[in-house]
């Protein structure tokens, strides 16, 4: 299965630079996979179009300040840095912008009198060493949230609270679980009146979510590993929806793949672990049964995934008629119920 199977156009003006005026004030295309209907709702209606006795499972990954810039030491030019992975004692795995330009021994001014020095490089990662233990502490004070590289401005202190989730916990991701940022504390309230379960489960995005696919057919891309977590009471929840036919929701795609990641042997057991797995159509679900997303980039992982829940055809018809409709997309766009 090629890539550019998995491409569509979109205009420029309707990817989403700014959130909504109002958390939870988005629209809502859903979509029904048996009839294959489409129907165009707000995101306050949500609550009654879940089936009373779902289980709906969020992602409360917690976006960090994974952002930074830096000065050469060397020749004063700039450099950004996107933190990946906390390795300890002051080293992290990260992205860094030119990286080619980016050898070993370069040393930077960060901030607040902290500097940083390129240790090792794997390929397009950077191992970078602080002269100073850098945490999500230190971060909040001093970095960026990693806004997408499609939202073309800075990040502003309305993003601090916007490009999370209400419900955000874990510290660790570097990019949103965009799905869950719809969700207001009203909206869970009233979906908790009508019956509706939830649950959370953790997984930190990264580069296994968001990195471009960039080969020429699908099955060859890697997926990067990304840690995720499943306590006691959530594994409990899934399992006793499932066990008494009740639907399990997964709130956006990185609450998929931790649900099909752990699933074993007809059961969700609590633990950690990580997960490389790679959706695409011919992937036989075993856990999701209803699917809350947003709309995804053309070629990316996420909208494989989407198409092997709903059918590349079927996801491609409904992104163009999404479009068609003035629909806002990617991460502080508008929602996708998958029924």
């Amino acid at each position: 299965m090629k890539t550019q199977d998995f491409s569509f156009d979109l205009p420029p003006s309707q990817i989403a630079q700014f959130p909504p005026d109002q958390r939870g004030m988005s629209r809502l295309m859903v979509l029904d996979r048996e009839h294959r209907t489409r129907n165009h709702r707000l995101l306050q209606d949500l609550p009654g179009l879940l089936e009373p006795g779902s289980l709906l499972v969020f992602n409360n990954s917690r976006v960090r300040k994974a952002r930074l810039f830096g000065t050469s030491l060397e020749t004063g030019s700039q450099v950004e840095f996107l933190l990946l992975n906390n390795l300890g004692e002051g080293k992290w795995k990260c992205l860094v912008k030119r990286a080619k330009r980016r050898r070993n021994g370069s040393r930077y001014a960060i901030a607040d009198g902290v500097e940083a020095v390129i240790e090792s490089e794997e390929g397009e990662f950077r191992y970078i060493r602080f002269n100073t233990i850098i945490d999500d502490s230190w971060l909040d004070t001093h970095g960026h949230i990693p806004l997408p590289p499609y939202i073309k401005r800075d990040d502003t202190s309305a993003d601090h609270e916007r490009y999370q989730t209400v419900y955000a916990k874990i510290p660790g991701s570097s990019a949103a679980p965009t799905a869950g940022l719809h969700f207001t504390d009203e909206l869970l309230a009233e979906i908790k009146r009508l019956g509706i379960e939830t649950a959370f489960v953790t997984l930190h995005v990264g580069l296994g979510t968001f990195l471009p696919v960039r080969t020429e057919k699908i099955e060859d891309h890697i997926m990067h590993e990304e840690y995720y977590q499943i306590s006691p009471e959530a594994a409990a929840a899934v399992n006793r929806a499932k066990r008494e036919g009740r639907r399990v929701v997964a709130v956006g795609t990185t609450s998929v793949r931790t649900l099909e990641s752990a699933w074993k042997d007809n059961s969700l057991p609590a633990g950690e672990g990580a997960t490389s797995i790679f959706i695409y159509p011919g992937y036989t679900f075993k856990v999701v049964d209803s699917l809350f997303t947003n709309f995804h980039t053309p070629e990316s992982t996420l909208l494989m995934l989407v198409s092997a829940f709903a059918g590349r055809d079927l996801i491609l018809e409904s992104y163009r008629e999404a479009v068609k409709e003035g629909y806002r997309f990617f991460s502080y766009g508008d929602a996708m119920l998958i029924k």
